[in-house]
């Protein structure tokens, strides 16, 4: 005996309220489906320097722009965690950080260095972290002589007697970049003198303190646009990042890749282009979902090339945006020479020791 289903009826009366019903849970379910990940949600960005600061300042032009373009505009806020030149919150993006798409690491330009060259507290790989790009990524350093030095050409450079090279303080960037200068192009006798700021650099050059320095090409022209006009210092080399960019002053200059004579040498220029192009670079912990990666890149990407940021950017940091975007990052870092030859070189020119022999 076949047991048959009777049909329910619903009152014709009742039938448009009930298709009314159906009708907005179905809307309301779909607009939850569909609604962005971020809205509603907070994204945290860690610094890993103290507020107020330069890095702080490229933070702050950013944020807008992000908040822009991520779908769902979130709230984004900055929390600081300064400390060992950036390590201590890289470690901590790497080891604690919660992969959720909802913290973002923005570590200063050391974050690649301090890693390849193994300096003390580093506790993450370079290669797990996610990269998301960098406003600013590149450079232009010359070297330069004051006039009364009598260097007029890279002959008279090589043959010069007791050339006494300006920096900062052993280890900093300037110094080292002055090492590497005096390194790769054959000065014989030099010593570098060091305990000055940038600027006491500058009027050491010219009080004759010091014979050369080692400066940022748009700062050379910013501050000491004179001096150089009139000849009272020299520019002699420059260096490119990446190589191949040309400086609308400096373009005349042989660029310092001209002077290596090893693949050894070319390799350390490529690890130090590489160290500068990085620039200030945001950055997710690993394993974070694939569909915050890509949404958080894409606004990066979008925060980046948006015809308002160049302006904004120069507003707060006075220089101009040189973008470095994700995939740009990613590929920079896979060409990144990580070898022991390689870094043992850099860390001989970065001490306070003699000129390694070439």
């Amino acid at each position: 005996m076949k047991s048959q289903m009777k049909p329910t009826w619903v009152p014709m009366a009742l039938a448009p309220g009930l298709a009314l019903i159906i009708f907005l849970s179905v809307t309301v379910a779909c607009a939850f489906a569909q609604a962005p990940f971020y809205q509603g949600k907070t994204i945290t960005i860690l610094q890993g320097t103290a507020p107020g600061g330069s890095s702080d300042m490229l933070t702050r032009a950013m944020m807008p722009f992000l908040q822009k373009h991520i779908p769902g505009t979130p709230t984004i806020v900055s929390e600081y965690m300064p400390g060992g030149g950036g390590i201590k919150a890289a470690n901590h993006v790497f080891k604690n950080v919660k992969p959720d798409g909802l913290t973002i690491g923005r570590i200063g330009g050391a974050l690649v260095a301090n890693a390849v060259l193994g300096e003390k507290g580093v506790l993450y790989d370079l290669d797990k972290f996610i990269y998301l790009g960098s406003p600013h990524s590149t450079y232009h350093w010359v070297f330069l002589t004051r006039r009364e030095a009598g260097v007029k050409s890279i002959d008279d450079l090589r043959s010069a007697s007791k050339l006494r090279i300006g920096a900062q303080a052993v280890g900093h960037s300037i110094y080292f970049v002055g090492r590497m200068f005096a390194h790769l192009i054959g000065v014989k006798d030099t010593s570098f003198v060091v305990g000055y700021s940038g600027t006491e650099l500058d009027a050491a050059l010219v009080r004759g303190e010091i014979d050369a320095r080692i400066n940022n090409a748009d700062t050379t022209i910013t501050r000491n646009v004179e001096l150089l006009k009139s000849g009272a210092i020299v520019p002699h080399v420059i260096m490119e990042v990446p190589k191949g960019l040309k400086h609308h002053y400096f373009s005349n200059l042989p660029e310092i890749e001209t002077f290596a004579k090893s693949e050894q040498e070319r390799k350390l220029l490529r690890m130090v282009r590489v160290f500068r192009q990085f620039g200030t670079p945001s950055i997710l912990p690993p394993r974070t979902p694939k569909e915050q990666v890509e949404i958080l890149r894409a606004a990066m990407v979008k925060t980046f090339t948006d015809p308002e940021f160049p302006a904004v950017y120069k507003k707060f940091t006075g220089d101009e945006a040189t973008p470095l975007m994700p995939d740009d990052m990613d590929k920079a870092l896979k060409e990144l020479p990580q070898d022991r030859e390689t870094v043992a070189l850099f860390k001989k020119l970065n001490g306070a020791g003699p000129l390694p022999p070439r």
